[in-house]
């Protein structure tokens, strides 16, 4: 299943997407508004640590990330209002 994160209509918000690893080694944020696409956790609070990582990622921007279950179906989501700046 090819990854759907950060294809949204608006350029204002940001999309994560946090799934397990097909090796089983951890979880994967995947998303188009990291620099290199993909980060891994493989710690004990892995999925805690990706969320709160795609938050502070996007600080500017509304920000909407998924959590895959490993059979692809999405489990959760959570939210993250941007703050907006007035310039």
């Amino acid at each position: 299943m090819e990854p759907t994160a950060g294809r949204c209509n608006d350029r204002s918000q940001h999309v994560y997407e946090v799934r397990p690893r097909e090796d089983h080694r951890g979880i994967g944020l995947i998303s188009d508004a990291l620099p290199f696409g993909r980060l891994w956790y493989g710690e004990p609070n892995a999925v805690s640590n990706v969320v709160d990582c795609a938050k502070f990622r996007s600080p500017s921007h509304d920000a909407l990330i998924r959590l895959y279950a490993r059979a692809g179906d999405v489990i959760e989501m959570h939210g993250h209002a941007g703050e907006s700046k007035e310039w």
